[in-house]
């Protein structure tokens, strides 16, 4: 069996195995729910960073649109606890998709010369430190990525990790089941919510959550823990009979300028 339709395979009954939960099952008449690969790129500042910025402005954003990838968010980490950092967020409708870029990649010449520089650097001096992955598929709630409106925007990046898969599956649950709605009633917009398939710190799972500006989001997370609709999600026993999140960590990231989300 050909390896990408092997893999491919695998990790879309995974996914549905992953998300899945004892009170959800998603109808035939659904909205088909996208997968994303987000990549973090450990970048020092200066010549690295202005590289960095090249390959992902000039190479790999182009190239992943000509595979169907769309839209490409590449975002700046402003604060957080994993250093400088570049994220790239990669949206498509099929795992097969994410699973073949690398691949596809090799045989397309446009990149391949204008992705040259970074991917030739020498180990001295490389474009990147290292780069981590992982493979996410986007929530029942929000089964597509949502860029938000035109105009300035911080984001903030959320990760929960789980104790155990069962306490995993309920804090999906919660968020499916209603924690989405309220981030929009206290003025956040949700760009994706991802239950993570394959990379670090599982189980867990990813969100964005776009807002103006620092002290908007002081707002509305105020909002947001102050609203009845929170306080009776926390309450319901199905979410609250132990802590179902074991570690939260939180990034806020900017827009690179050529960003497309």
């Amino acid at each position: 069996m050909d390896r990408r339709k092997f893999l491919g395979s695998a990790l879309a009954s995974g996914a549905l195995a992953a998300s899945a939960s004892s009170q959800a099952r998603e109808s035939s008449t659904s909205t088909e729910r996208e997968y994303y690969e987000l990549r973090r790129y450990h970048i020092l500042s200066g010549p690295m960073k202005q590289l960095a910025d090249s390959y992902f402005k000039d190479a790999l954003v182009p190239a992943l649109n000509r595979l169907g990838i769309k839209p490409v968010g590449v975002f700046n980490t402003t604060i957080g606890a994993q250093g400088p950092s570049s994220y790239v967020l990669m949206p498509a409708p099929k795992s097969e998709t994410l699973v073949a870029a690398e691949r596809n990649l090799l045989d397309d010449a446009e990149y391949q010369k204008a992705a040259a520089p970074f991917l030739n650097a020498p180990a001295r001096d490389p474009g990147a430190v290292r780069m981590e992955s992982s493979l996410l598929y986007a929530f029942e709630s929000l089964p597509k990525l949502a860029p938000p409106p035109a105009g300035p925007h911080i984001i903030e990046m959320r990760t929960y990790e789980s104790t155990t898969m069962q306490d995993h599956i309920r804090k999906v649950e919660m968020m499916n089941s209603g924690e989405g709605a309220i981030f929009k009633k206290s003025n956040f917009w949700p760009i994706f919510m991802g239950d993570r398939l394959i990379g670090p710190r599982q189980p867990g799972l990813t969100y964005m959550i776009s807002m103006s500006s620092l002290a908007d989001r002081d707002k509305n997370w105020a909002a947001f823990f102050g609203s009845p609709e929170w306080k009776a999600l926390t309450a319901n026993p199905r979410f609250s009979f132990e802590p179902i999140v074991s570690n939260v960590d939180n990034e806020i990231l900017t827009p690179a300028a050529y960003s497309q989300i």
